[in-house]
């Protein structure tokens, strides 16, 4: 059950808000409709239900508050308008990065393609679906974790009628499973098909909340639609003959309903009638149309990837929600629900991360460009006489803020963060803080193995093409070639996690960037005239203090990759990056335990 109560929300710049005090009920094992026109205020009360924008009041799913929920995409399935995915990831790709994000095995993601019909498109592209296929895969992932509630936001907008017909099947079937539905709609012919209750608001206020029967009965009579520039004159002179003709013999009554601009509707009356109303009166009409409540049953569109059933057995009803359930209504039975899912391990965040780095080409596309930039750099600097030093070995001319492997490992980073807030199906988990930094160690260990090795690879093939090219000409490895390695890796690493952190910060993958250059452009120059100023007191021999305060005496040997890394720290663009990655990652864990929501 769905229990929403009190929702406001915050509103903007003196105006009324969105939703204001809004108090209803979705009920399990029942479908309800959330009707309203177009700015009523549907999908700012979703949004409020969900913690993704501030305001006051409190929705409790089965008695809990969300942040009381250990998993909340198991407990809702949420489908918030069109379903964003990287055009280049396929369905089962796509899915299975999401299982990962929510804690559910890879393998339902095939069940719950199997579910919409998309089992035969599992590994077509995201690009090339349809609006119908689109909004199958939105479904699925609301699906993903067998969830007891589903919350949709106008899911049939815009789609043909047959899949239409599928998607009100699916939610009536899944309601007659025990799970509560909640849906918005701006039509009332489709709240009345689809719906058990109506829930009807306007400017974000509760206007009805009436049983399905009841609502058809008051909204969805037969009625005449007229146009004219004079609807205010013509509704009075209906009003007026309707009254005198009910008074003096006896005439059913008729409604009038002013619509807004030049539109009324006329309940109770006939186009004859009001017709031939506006002619004695002289009055312009410019459409008059007698409109039905409902077209009549449409033939459901079962599958959208072109699969028939085996010969011999009856199809499925599209309002099984899961294999399982499809087999037993098939076979006549009863439904059976899901085994429970295992619970969701540490490792999830991780699992998820990797499928969402490696399932595009996106960051191959940039590891390459950068590891091709930094050869091709390296051979022009080669041949004009640079030594061998770090600039040389990582194509690091001395116009460029950064070396080409250090820029793409920052790039990669910015590309990282964000994406998982967008899914609708991860909408339940944007507020609760371990996901979020559990999500956000697993991205700074990914995007840090990316760095390293997009690092060392173009300090490894650089210095291969300079020996092939040129011989011995280049002295490879130069001197102090240990400390240099560290220095490019560390380089590469601390551009890559400030491109994480600041798109985190600012959800923007551009201002990632502005935040990668800015490092050597802005803020080096800054420390650079500060640290040149002469110390009163050096941090020489800090290794040699350091070991003999030990209570474990490491390997003489240690002392050297220590001085190494102070003498890596003592350079600006160490300082430099050092301050910006604790200013960043403080900066982000202080908005994720303030629960803004995102």
């Amino acid at each position: 059950m769905i229990q929403a109560i009190g929702l406001t929300s915050v509103p903007r710049r003196n105006q009324t808000p969105a939703v204001d005090d809004l108090t209803f009920e979705a009920r399990p094992g029942r479908v309800t409709a959330l009707l309203g026109a177009p700015g009523a205020g549907k999908t700012a009360a979703l949004r409020l239900m969900l913690r993704l924008e501030p305001g006051r009041g409190v929705t409790l799913f089965r008695g809990r508050a969300l942040d009381r929920i250990p998993h909340p995409t198991r407990e809702i399935g949420v489908l918030l308008g069109d379903v964003p995915g990287h055009p280049g990831r396929t369905a089962r790709g796509h899915l299975r990065m999401l299982s990962a994000a929510a804690g559910v095995p890879a393998e339902r993601a095939d069940e719950v393609l199997d579910v919409v019909g998309l089992s035969g498109l599992a590994d077509q592209r995201l690009g090339d679906f349809s609006l119908g296929m689109d909004r199958r895969l939105g479904v699925a992932a609301a699906l993903l974790g067998d969830p007891h509630t589903l919350v949709l936001d106008e899911p049939a907008r815009d789609l043909s009628p047959r899949e239409t017909a599928w998607l009100h099947g699916l939610l009536r079937g899944y309601a007659a499973q025990g799970g509560a539905v909640l849906v918005t709609s701006g039509d009332p012919i489709e709240a009345a098909r689809l719906a058990d209750q109506v829930v009807t608001i306007d400017q974000g206020r509760l206007i009805a909340d009436q049983e399905a029967a009841a609502f058809a009965g008051s909204r969805l009579r037969p009625r005449v639609a007229v146009q004219s520039p004079l609807a205010n004159r013509l509704a009075h002179v209906l009003a007026a003959e309707a009254d005198t003709a009910h008074e003096t013999a006896g005439a059913p009554p008729v409604e009038v309903v002013h619509e807004g601009g030049s539109r009324i509707c006329v309940y109770g009356s006939s186009c004859a009638a009001v017709g031939e109303a506006a002619y004695r009166h002289g009055i312009l009409v410019h459409r008059l149309v007698e409109e039905v409540a409902d077209t009549g049953p449409v033939t459901p569109l079962q599958r959208a990837d072109g699969r028939g059933e085996a010969p011999g057995s009856e199809a499925p009803d599209s309002e099984a929600v899961g294999s399982e359930a499809a087999e037993a209504i098939a076979a006549g039975a009863p439904p059976r629900p899901h085994p429970p899912l295992p619970a969701p391990g540490p490792v999830w965040p991780l699992r998820y991360e990797l499928r969402r780095a490696m399932g595009v080409r996106t960051g191959w596309t940039v590891a390459a460009v950068a590891l091709f930039a930094s050869l091709l750099a390296s051979v022009l600097l080669a041949r004009t006489g640079a030594a061998a030093d770090l600039r040389l070995l990582t194509g690091w001319p001395s116009w460029l803020p950064l070396p080409p492997a250090a820029f793409g490992a920052g790039l990669l980073g910015a590309l990282a963060f964000g994406q998982e807030f967008r899914y609708p199906a991860l909408a339940p988990d944007q507020g609760t803080v371990p996901r979020r930094l559990g999500l956000l160690g697993a991205k700074l260990a990914v995007t840090a193995a990316a760095a390293l090795l997009l690092a060392l690879t173009a300090i490894a093939l650089d210095g291969a093409a300079l020996r092939l090219l040129f011989g011995g000409s280049v002295a490879l490895p130069p001197p102090g070639w240990i400390t240099m390695l560290a220095g490019s890796a560390g380089l590469g690493l601390g551009c890559a996690w400030a491109g994480l952190l600041a798109a985190g910060l600012f959800r923007s993958t551009a201002l990632g960037l502005v935040a990668v250059l800015a490092v050597p452009t802005v803020v080096v120059p800054v420390l650079g005239g500060v640290l040149s100023q002469p110390a009163a007191r050096s941090l020489i021999g800090l290794p040699e203090r350091l070991r003999s305060a030990a209570v474990v005496q490491w390997p003489a040997g240690l002392d050297q990759g220590v001085s190494a890394a102070l003498r890596l720290m003592s350079q600006p663009i160490g300082w430099a990056l050092a301050l910006c990655l604790t200013g960043l990652l403080g900066a982000y864990v202080l908005t994720v335990f303030r629960g803004r929501p995102r």
